[in-house]
């Protein structure tokens, strides 16, 4: 796809900031500095504050910063997912509310989805939520894990379950949960991962919600759901070709000066061409993720799907093959603090295993686009 000169223009100047940041960076600054000049809710309707575009500019945004060394993990929550589903499903009210925090960053929220015994079964979700006959207040009980920056933020989108009265099933809805609310607790998970965002698992214990904490349609269901899942796979591709794309500039650079036996590594194929290998496989997954984004802002939410799922697959396999490749070409310098690159490691699984598993998207792929028989 040929990008237009208007992201081009953004492309370049993102670029510039991250650079201005770089791998030092301070989330708090960045963050501050990026929704000054806009970029953070460019994907949020201009009459709530926010840019006027789609998923196309904020996956620039957030792959131009994650080039630089400096992505902003809570991008692919907070504007992407829980701004969109907002824009698209919620109230007058719960929009004049929250997008115009969201778009200038004053205001940020997390997304709970994944339980303990669910994982990416969106089915099995046991996180329950009944109505309080008597007040009208909804009353949640549950628990989450693997819940980004919950205590950064200032609210999280819940995802539950709600009986349907007619058939009496059990049917997924989204509430809008404010981080100090009664019996909405939170733990530290203990990761491996460096990352400036904490993980959490969350238990709600009789959190007592408004009626109007629901969002959007309690009939809506999966495709309330779903709207805020395809701009999350589109934004963690762009999170992992970002990563791949700085952990490979470094390799570069590195092959370059690097001279043994007055021969720069680079001028050797065994070195430059697993450099240049991973140099397609993040190019095509770029190309993927842009059509993806392409789908979606068009409002084709059907071919979105698939080619969501495709941008994330495609996107986690080339990041953490440039990861690897990148820290190989550095050698024993690939595993020290100076250059930057080990802590990547561990952080490039994350774009194959989070927020659905590769397996799970070979699964979708196979059964939804191929046509053969389900096999879970």
């Amino acid at each position: 796809m040929i990008e237009t000169d208007e992201h081009k223009a953004l492309r370049a100047a993102v670029a510039a900031l991250g650079k201005r940041h770089g791998r030092a960076y301070d989330r708090e600054t960045l963050w501050a500095e990026a929704a000054k000049l806009g970029y953070l809710g460019v994907n949020l309707p201009e009459e709530y504050g926010g840019g006027g575009g789609g998923i196309s500019e904020l996956s620039i945004v957030l792959e131009e910063l994650g080039a630089a060394g400096c992505p902003l993990l809570l991008m692919v929550v907070s504007p992407a997912i829980c701004g969109t589903v907002i824009a698209r499903f919620g109230t007058e009210e719960q929009k004049r509310h929250w997008l115009p925090g969201l778009a200038d960053g004053s205001l940020t929220m997390a997304f709970g989805i994944t339980e303990p015994d669910a994982g990416s079964n969106s089915h099995r979700i046991t996180t329950t939520a009944r109505r309080d006959p008597d007040s009208g207040d909804w009353v949640l009980n549950g628990r989450k894990v693997f819940v980004s920056g919950v205590d950064i933020t200032d609210a999280t989108l819940i995802v539950g379950r709600t009986e349907d009265a007619r058939t009496g099933k059990l049917k997924p809805c989204l509430f809008i949960v404010p981080r100090d609310t009664e019996g909405f607790g939170r733990r530290q998970i203990d990761m491996e991962l460096s990352a400036v965002e904490k993980q959490f698992e969350l238990t709600l214990d009789d959190v007592r919600l408004p009626a109007d904490a629901l969002v959007g349609d309690e009939d809506a269901g999966l495709l309330q759901l779903f709207a805020g899942l395809n701009p999350e796979r589109i934004m963690t591709a762009a999170f992992g070709i970002g990563m791949g794309r700085f952990a490979l500039a470094r390799a570069i650079e590195y092959a370059r000066d690097r001279t043994v036996w007055k021969t720069p590594i680079g001028a050797h194929q065994a070195i430059a061409h697993p450099l240049a290998q991973a140099h397609i496989d993040l190019e095509m997954a770029r190309l993927m993720m842009q059509k993806a984004a392409y789908l979606y802002d068009a409002g084709d939410d059907v071919g979105a799907g698939e080619a969501a799922n495709m941008a994330k697959y495609a996107a986690g396999e080339a990041c953490v093959k440039a990861v690897d490749q990148s820290v190989h070409t550095l050698g024993g310098n690939g595993l020290t603090r100076e250059f930057g690159l080990a802590s990547l490691i561990t952080a490039a699984r994350v774009s194959r295993i989070a927020p659905v598993s590769r397996e799970m998207i070979l699964n979708y792929v196979s059964h939804q686009t191929l046509g053969l028989p389900k096999s879970y």
